[in-house]
């Protein structure tokens, strides 16, 4: 066996649950801002922070609810988004965070798979969560903000401040995000405080952050990497997280300017309008001292361009839900064009062939394997997709194929799960086709990824559709519409007359692919 190492020297891991970790600094600066709204100016100060999320633990509590319970988060970046999370941790309920562009129909079956029973939102979300709760038999919604009327506002949940609960740090589930792993739907990832503390620490020197540092936040929070790498690690380090509700190029770069950010969290088409869009020469960025690019591959020669003309390092790590999400990083002043960084402290990898399972040394490709303490515990009531995701020796199988070179930095060439990743979010095959064979003309559909210049990769349906059924490539887009989030519709449609599978029935994407 072939186990390729970390660079970085081991780390000690504290063993105190997420939110004694992200507010360890908060006595230090109880006056400095933690959480900023950035459209509104609408801010929290380490000291206010820290009560809101004992006033919300407190409130939880009251109500009778604490481990073994789930609540749902359906929120945009806001700085309540932390003040949930973090009280209900600390009342030793699990979040499970929602995607806010979801239909009715995605909400639904998050709320019912995770067992939430609570729904907590803002107005805007309020029409799309009053019809999936009615659908899952959750009876109670709360809005952050204005409230709609009749509706029961985010303050009522509030209560006396608590304290932590106790909690076994690596059995109690703090949040679970929906991943679709390697294959399949979308799956409930359990994550514990241990393992989130473990990444937290595990990433700290080679972020390298200072104090006093500022950083937008515009990946999703209810990702794992805007949950993780942006929301907590930066409160750990008592830092200013500056939010946006979503991605507008011209907002972002006027709250870069106005707030003097030092740190910018990407994804690929953010880093593409960094490079190309003529708007970002009027903006001062000069306080810029690193973007992070993650959640899909980046590609040398848009890094560089992107970095020449901001003047700042541009890098990327690699992750994933299940892990929490960081297993490689780019260290401060380390990047090596193309790359993902190194391997973070505590951590293994394998690099496995494909083909024959042999360990390959360094520069051999194969598929990434790695073991440490970020692994999940394990997709919430699936325990066989669990197990086809981790072995009994504790490695975690990515999906994704790459090489570890000579100076220990990790390069993605391929994956050999079936997720497509557009603009960083994940859309699972299985989920699209599934819903395609719900359509009274079609027979058959699969459903590839393919390259996509601005966002990474782009869903492609093939279609077979029923003797004598006629359906139109719109009228086929028109109807994934209803059903799906705008990022999951399917806008390019291909119609064949069978699709390629193998002896056991299984969908051969690799010759749709070679088509």
């Amino acid at each position: 066996m072939t186990i390729h190492h970390s660079p970085l020297p081991d780390v000690v891991i504290p063993d105190v649950p997420i939110t004694a970790h992200v507010l360890r600094e908060a006595a230090r600066v109880p006056d400095r801002a933690a959480i900023i709204d950035g459209p509104t100016g609408r801010s929290y100060t380490y000291a206010q922070f820290a009560g809101a999320v004992a006033a919300f633990a407190g409130g939880l509590m009251a109500r009778g609810m604490g481990p073994g319970d789930t609540i749902a988060l359906m929120s945009p970046n806001i700085p309540e988004f932390a003040i949930v999370f973090h009280g209900a941790a600390t009342a030793g309920v699990a979040v499970s965070t929602i995607n806010p562009t979801y239909t009715a129909e995605e909400v639904a079956f998050q709320l019912r798979d995770s067992q939430s029973s609570m729904l907590v939102t803002i107005g805007m979300f309020a029409e799309t969560a009053t019809a999936a709760a009615q659908e899952a038999g959750v009876s109670e919604i709360f809005i952050i903000g204005d409230a709609p009327e009749g509706m029961q506002p985010f303050t009522a949940l509030m209560g006396e401040p608590a304290g932590q609960v106790d909690v076994d740090l690596d059995e109690q589930i703090v949040v679970l995000p929906y991943s679709s792993g390697t294959t399949g739907f979308p799956k409930g990832v359990m994550l514990s405080h241990q393992n989130l503390v473990a990444n937290l620490v595990q990433c700290e020197d080679a972020l390298n952050v200072q104090d006093g540092e500022v950083v937008l936040a515009v990946l999703p929070f209810f990702h794992i990497y805007g949950m993780q790498v942006l929301m907590n690690f930066f409160l750990s380090k008592g830092a200013t997280i500056v939010t946006v509700p979503r991605f507008d190029l011209e907002q972002s770069l006027g709250l870069i300017q106005e707030h003097k950010i030092t740190r910018l969290f990407a994804v690929p088409p953010i880093v593409l309008a960094l490079a190309k869009h003529p708007v970002v020469d009027t903006f001062d960025l000069s306080s810029l001292t690193q973007v992070f690019s993650g959640a899909a591959p980046l590609g040398a020669e848009l890094a560089q361009e992107a970095s020449d003309r901001i003047n700042c390092e541009v890098v990327q790590g690699y992750g994933m839900t299940e892990l929490s999400p960081v297993s490689h990083v780019t260290r401060m002043g380390g990047f090596k064009p193309g790359t993902c960084g190194v391997t973070v402290a505590n951590t293994q990898c394998r690099i496995v062939d494909v083909e024959n399972g042999d360990d390959q040394d360094v520069g051999g490709v194969g598929e990434m394997w790695v073991r440490g303490p970020q692994v999940m515990k394990g997709y919430l009531n699936n325990p066989e997709a669990t197990a086809l995701t981790i072995d009994d020796d504790g490695w975690l199988h990515t999906g994704d194929v790459g090489f570890i070179d000579e100076d220990g930095h990790l390069t993605i060439v391929d994956r050999v799960k079936e997720l497509i990743k557009f603009k960083g979010f994940q859309i699972a095959p299985a989920e699209l086709e599934a819903l395609l064979l719900t359509h009274p003309a079609i027979a058959d559909a699969a459903v590839i990824g393919v390259p996509d210049d601005e966002a990474g990769e782009r869903p492609r349906a093939f279609i077979v559709l029923k003797p004598g059924q006629d359906a139109s490539a719109d009228e086929i887009t028109a109807f994934t519409a209803e059903h799906v989030a705008t990022y999951k519709v399917v806008h390019d449609i291909v119609f064949t007359e069978e699709i390629p599978k193998s002896a056991s029935g299984k969908i051969l994407r690799r010759m749709l692919r070679d088509q």
